[in-house]
């Protein structure tokens, strides 16, 4: 094999700068990230000696963790108080479609991304009720659902996949699928979604510091950092409403 064949996903391939990423649980305290605020701010340090341009916190939002728009927005403004580093950080949240979701959803209670973009996930294992529907709902209330790591439900095809893309919906990336981290399946279907360009934002979905660690560590093949610069470029006109090349 080639010896330069792979290459560090983050020291190497500076993959990460001036990256806007789009999913990261480093809003101290509030569900199953980053517990700290030290850790928080160690964490936003190292993204940004990586070249991170702006950080989306999106703390989960569901049943087993009812956060509330006044609590998470509290809490924000009191990262934002301790963070002293050139890193643009903005609030949103990652929500469950499940029942407190409809509720949230029904009062137009939501912490959307950039644009009006819903960050939503659901089970990894069983989809939500009538999942379609949902999709339609949010997109009749004037938001644009974007799927959290669509890599990982092990219950969607490929088919699925397309359809869900057909009706609207925009996928994000967890960089540590690419890695491995969550095993060789999840790292499998990443791959061949990001080979079809099927992905439209890029997170790293950081929920601790060796979770980082993991990322900054792992090597993976150049042809692979090569389509997440791609992607990156892509990001780019995602995130301004610019139509995308057709050559790309």
């Amino acid at each position: 094999m080639w010896p330069f064949s792979k290459r560090s996903l983050l020291a190497d391939s500076h993959i990460l700068y001036g990256l806007t990423d789009y999913h990261a649980h480093l809003l101290p305290g509030v569900d199953d990230g980053i517990s700290s605020m030290g850790e928080a701010l160690e964490a936003l340090s190292g993204l940004e000696r990586h070249g991170v341009k702006r950080v989306w916190l999106t703390p989960h939002i569901m049943e087993d963790m009812p956060n509330t728009t006044l609590y998470l927005q509290a809490r924000f403004r009191e990262l934002k108080a301790a963070y002293r580093g050139a890193i643009e950080l903005h609030l949103a949240a990652e929500y469950m479609l499940d029942n407190l979701f409809w509720e949230r959803l029904a009062g137009n209670d939501l912490l959307p991304l950039e644009g009006n973009l819903l960050l939503v996930e659901t089970s990894c294992f069983n989809p939500p009720i009538d999942m379609e529907g949902v999709f339609e709902s949010i997109l009749s209330c004037g938001y644009f659902p974007v799927l959290a790591h669509p890599e990982r439900y092990s219950y969607m095809t490929m088919d699925d996949l397309y359809r869900l893309k057909t009706a609207g919906v925009q996928f994000q990336l967890n960089l540590p699928s690419i890695t491995g981290l969550y095993g060789k399946t999840i790292r499998i279907t990443a791959g061949k979604l990001l080979q079809k360009n099927l992905y439209d934002f890029i997170g790293t979905d950081m929920h601790s510091l060796s979770h980082f660690r993991h990322v900054k560590n792992t090597k993976i093949s150049i042809k692979r950092i090569q389509r997440l610069r791609v992607l990156a470029v892509l990001q780019q006109y995602n995130q301004f409403g610019i139509q995308r090349p057709a050559d790309i």
